[in-house]
């Protein structure tokens, strides 16, 4: 149900299936008319209205079509119903001895409707362990134990509990240090953005006059005479202003 599956009308989850019956399937329609018996068939019909062109390129990619995910088949000896539920939608067949976390939670989405034949259950234990003893197919491996009993962490930190056995939350006053735009460049350019401009100016107006002053002394020592440049006379700002706005 966490992951969509309709499981409302099915016996138990999961569920298991005698192997004898499952072994006399060899067609499509008697595997169907098993899954309405154990009215599992809802789920069925529910991949396959789900049936939908996909959203992209993909689709010029030879997966023109996409659906969800059917039941899950498990099974520990082959036999002919493997051909028979291949060709309803949305089932996957797995042996035991291959099942993954892949093929439980499809997606990183647990809660997979998983049917098991009677004995492929009961090897489960064989092939993974238990909680107390270790595999004895798989060599050095046992099913990870749960270290929280309760995995609801945000419940239990907001517990009265552990809320009255902290400390008191702790209230830090910062100052905040004032400093001299006239000594400090970083802050005065805080205060006026402009600044970084003006002074930029007044070092390529240092630069030129150098430049110009070597120039002139170069001259002088040639001989040469340089003509003087014409400054401008200096406009008061009110007069300036005045004679933009006119």
């Amino acid at each position: 149900m966490a992951r969509g599956h309709r499981v409302d009308r099915a016996p138990e989850v999961p569920l298991v299936v005698n192997t004898k019956t499952l072994q006399t399937i060899d067609k499509t329609s008697k595997a169907v008319a098993l899954l309405k018996a154990l009215n599992a068939y809802d789920d069925v019909e529910r991949v396959i209205s789900s049936k939908k062109i996909r959203v992209g390129s993909g689709k010029a990619r030879n997966r023109r079509y996409v659906q969800r995910t059917g039941p899950l088949v498990v099974y520990a000896e082959k036999g002919p119903f493997l051909k028979a539920f291949r060709n309803i939608p949305g089932i996957d067949l797995v042996h035991v001895a291959k099942l993954s976390v892949l093929d439980l939670a499809p997606g990183g989405h647990l809660g997979r409707f998983i049917l098991y034949t009677k004995d492929a259950f009961q090897s489960l234990d064989t092939q993974f362990g238990t909680y107390k003893t270790s595999s004895s197919v798989k060599k050095g491996f046992q099913l990870p134990k749960p270290l929280l009993t309760n995995a609801d962490l945000g419940r239990i930190i907001n517990s009265e509990e552990v809320q009255s056995q902290l400390r008191a939350k702790r209230v830090e006053h910062r100052v905040v240090r004032k400093k001299n735009p006239y000594r400090n460049f970083h802050f005065l350019v805080k205060l006026n953005p402009y600044a970084k401009t003006l002074k930029r100016q007044r070092l390529v107006a240092a630069l030129r006059a150098q430049k110009a002053k070597i120039a002139a002394a170069d001259a002088k020592k040639k001989g040469v005479k340089v003509a003087k440049k014409k400054t401008p006379k200096k406009v008061r700002a009110s007069a300036y202003i005045k004679s933009i706005l006119a």
